[in-house]
């Protein structure tokens, strides 16, 4: 059975920490109305949370994506599953994403927004992964370095549970 076994950032410090983002955002993108785009599901609660701490006109819109289906590892096929409503040409974008690790979803995904020409893309990712890179993307805009553990809480999950844990954890597996 999959329970948590430790809190690795606490709901406190996680509210802290979009604030800062947000504040980021707006000081960086003051003159500009950027489309923020969230990666579902996962990244839906810090999405929610980072968009009420930017104090500037902004769009937003969602895109999903596949890669972990039940297990805690990735299957290291990237899937799209639903793209974009927004028309993004010559739009200034911040692609939200909860967590970078080997970096491939946060690539395709980049690859992707660049086929419909928007005038500049800036990744905003709560959580990285540093020690599983394996593709070399940009972070922008980064909430925390993790290590090497399955997380949950937050908006991530393990086989849709855990998501809406206030706090990151990490699970026994």
């Amino acid at each position: 059975m999959n329970e948590v076994v430790s809190v690795l950032i606490d709901e406190k410090t996680l509210a802290r920490r979009v604030k800062e983002l947000g504040e980021q955002i707006s000081g960086e993108l003051e003159r500009l109305t950027p489309i923020l785009i969230g990666v579902l599901c996962s990244g839906s609660v810090f999405h929610a949370d980072l968009i009420r701490n930017i104090s500037l006109e902004l769009r937003v819109d969602f895109i999903s994506v596949k890669s972990y289906g039940a297990a805690t590892a990735s299957s290291g096929i990237v899937e799209l599953g639903r793209d974009l409503e927004s028309n993004i040409k010559g739009q200034d974008v911040v692609l939200v994403e909860d967590i970078v690790d080997s970096g491939k979803t946060a690539r395709f995904l980049i690859k992707h927004l660049e086929l419909q020409q928007p005038s500049s893309i800036r990744l905003c990712s709560l959580l990285s992964k540093p020690s599983k890179r394996k593709f070399d993307v940009p972070i922008d805009y980064l909430g925390f370095e993790v290590p090497d553990k399955f997380i949950v809480g937050y908006g991530l999950d393990f086989n849709q549970s855990f998501r809406n844990l206030p706090y990151i954890g990490v699970i026994r597996s």
